[in-house]
């Protein structure tokens, strides 16, 4: 995925995944989509709002960031019930997980090998494997 650069390359990219370009949107995509990287919405809220004439709420960035990944443009990165991570890189990777710093690491598809998994229930298909390895430092 290449990242948009422009205000009309985030409008593009938000048209292409059947998203209404608001004022609010393109503020959130824009924290969202400047690099690969992986924001908590406490994150994206924090990183919007200091953004020079932006202001968001937080039900907004929540309900932006449930769109996001309803349209396919993020992932959501669940570590545990009270820590989420939304991910602008899409395509099928891992992650490792720092325990200790928090920190969230991108770890290619090919890197792990997962075999014998389970036929899924009649009438579904699996549609994608996540794998989250949790680290800590060994001393």
């Amino acid at each position: 995925m290449s990242y948009p650069q422009t205000n009309a390359e985030l409008i593009q990219m938000l048209h292409e995944h059947d998203v209404k370009p608001t004022q609010q949107r393109m503020q959130i995509a824009a924290v969202l989509f400047a690099r690969p990287q992986h924001l908590s919405a406490d994150q994206v809220l924090d990183l919007v709002n200091k953004m020079e004439g932006a202001y968001v709420s937080k039900a907004t960035v929540y309900n932006t960031l449930g769109l996001f990944t309803r349209k396919g443009l993020i992932r959501e990165v669940i570590i545990n019930s009270t820590k989420v991570f939304y991910d602008s890189t899409t395509h099928p990777h891992h992650h490792i997980y720092n325990v200790d710093t928090g920190m969230l690491m991108d770890l290619d598809a090919d890197e792990i090998n997962i075999e014998g998994l389970p036929t899924p229930p009649a009438g579904t298909r699996i549609d994608g494997v996540e794998v989250v390895i949790r680290v800590r430092p060994a001393n």
